[in-house]
């Protein structure tokens, strides 16, 4: 670690003795305590939500069983180490998370792992928009009438102005998206209309939605999402101060939670039929090839929609609630990693991450405060473009990205020594990387999506206020943990 990235770190550590995150949405960050007789809880995946759902429930003394369909904890939360020389490791999944993240931090602090500050140093970002290079340094304004044309009014406004003309009005009618009653009726405006439309009605110029949407990983793209989510999303974003990651790699964190639980978690397990009733519930699930079943008192159902809606479940739900897991839709990912012999855009001036309206989306150096002289520039795009992507073979996908990433950093592929793809709408556990709504689903899906159905309660990011973090699934598994300790 070089003397720059020391101090970073240590400054960081020292920062850390003193100082407390704001706390949102933290409603239910208090341990539940038992109320009764121990109940048998069986949890269906051992992704975060399933995990700090299956913790909670232990620690207050109920008998916990968790099905996991793969062989390893996380979800989501995926940490690629191979094929990566020198110890380096890229996130194919989660990848950060803010102080503001009341949950993330409490059970990152109660496991005692180290955080790394996200990117961040005196080194230029770069922006690739229609075709044009634009470098900024950190608290520089960039001069978009290059690309974009942009009424006078907005080129004077700035970026942060045209933010507070076009968007902040509505957000601040947003409430608290944790509360029960959450979409209000006076929101139903906002879902009803795209994100695109949405700044169109505010009176944002079509050049000024191009800028501002340009790098817009949600849904199909702004064109498509209900305007109320991203403008959920907006206010808990704004408030955060600064970003972190888990030193070694996030999947640590469900590794934490699966070293406690593991003589609960039953590996190769995934559920293929579900049974409830007034009485109980009934899990079948494969083993080894075969089928076996478990019964228990209460279910948490901690899998995506996505997979959910391919299970036989008997009785069948209420008809909201299969209408919310027929109908919520998943977000295309692709990543890719790529790794270089070199951190050549350092010597660049360059701190290797890029915002960029190209088919490889974002592109981040996820190996800032990693040893080592290699480092490894990791693409994100989502939507349309990532299904383009995901349609080639892997190597096609590696060549694809490497060309169009040596648009925005010149260099790479003469330092180019390998890569790896994550293509989440190939995963089958997980069919996509995480929720979002059309106009008029928020109205109409989200009131059922987190409500229980009898016995069986439901956990994951898509239940909760904080979509696609680590988050919201940490928030859903403390939720269901209390509303089972709490049901008599």
């Amino acid at each position: 670690m070089d003397r720059r990235h020391f101090l970073r770190a240590s400054g960081f550590m020292a920062a850390g003795l003193l100082w407390s995150p704001e706390f949102t949405f933290s409603r239910t960050d208090q341990r539940p305590e038992r109320r009764g007789p121990p109940k048998k809880v069986i949890v269906v995946g051992a992704g975060l939500a399933g995990l700090s759902a299956a913790y909670e429930m232990t620690q207050a003394g109920h008998d916990v069983t968790v099905l996991e369909a793969q062989l390893r904890p996380g979800g989501r939360v995926l940490t690629l180490r191979e094929p990566f020389s020198d110890g380096l490791y890229a996130e194919a999944g989660a990848s950060s998370f803010a102080d503001t993240h009341d949950l993330t931090l409490k059970y990152v602090q109660l496991f005692h792992l180290p955080l790394d500050p996200d990117l961040s140093n005196d080194l230029a970002f770069l922006h690739y928009r229609r075709g044009k290079r634009i470098t900024a340094k950190p608290g520089e304004e960039v001069d978009w009438s290059q690309v974009y044309n942009l009424t006078p009014e907005e080129k004077e406004l700035g970026r942060s102005g045209r933010t507070r003309k076009y968007v902040e009005p509505a957000v601040k009618e947003i409430g608290d998206p944790a509360a029960s009653d959450w979409p209000l009726d006076a929101l139903t405006k906002y879902d009803q209309m795209t994100y695109a439309e949405f700044l169109r009605s505010q009176g944002a110029s079509s050049e000024a939605i191009a800028l501002m949407t340009g790098q817009f990983l949600f849904g199909d793209g702004p064109d498509t999402v209900s305007a109320l989510a991203p403008l959920r999303d907006t206010p808990h974003q704004r408030k955060a101060r600064n970003w972190y990651s888990i030193r070694g790699g996030n999947d640590l964190l469900p590794k934490a939670f699966a070293e406690r639980l593991k003589d609960k978690i039953r590996y190769g397990s995934p559920m293929v039929r579900l049974e409830h009733d007034a009485q109980g519930v009934r899990v079948v699930f494969l083993h080894a090839g075969l089928h076996e079943s478990i019964t228990g008192d209460r279910l948490i159902c901690a899998i995506p929609f996505s997979v959910l809606r391919g299970l036989e479940i008997s009785p069948p739900f209420s008809p909201e609630k299969q209408r919310a897991i027929t109908q919520l839709p998943y977000f295309s990912a692709a990543i890719i990693s790529l790794q270089a012999k070199s951190r050549f855009w350092v010597e660049q001036g360059l701190n290797g991450s890029a915002a960029t309206d190209l088919p490889i989306g974002g592109v981040g150096n996820v190996t800032d405060m990693q040893p080592g002289p290699r480092g490894i520039l990791r693409s994100y795009s989502g939507g349309p473009q990532a299904r383009q992507i995901c349609g080639m073979k892997e190597s096609d996908r590696i060549s694809f990205v490497l060309e169009q990433m040596e648009k925005v950093f010149p260099g790479i592929r003469e330092n180019f020594e390998g890569g790896v793809s994550k293509c989440w709408d190939e995963d089958p556990w997980a069919r996509g990387a995480s929720s979002w709504y059309k106009p008029g689903q928020m109205t109409e899906l989200w009131p059922h999506i987190a409500r229980p159905e009898g016995r069986v309660h439901f956990a994951g990011d898509h239940t909760s206020p904080y979509i696609r973090w680590m988050q919201g699934a940490l928030h859903s598994g403390t939720r269901v943990a209390r509303e089972i300790n709490d049901a008599a």
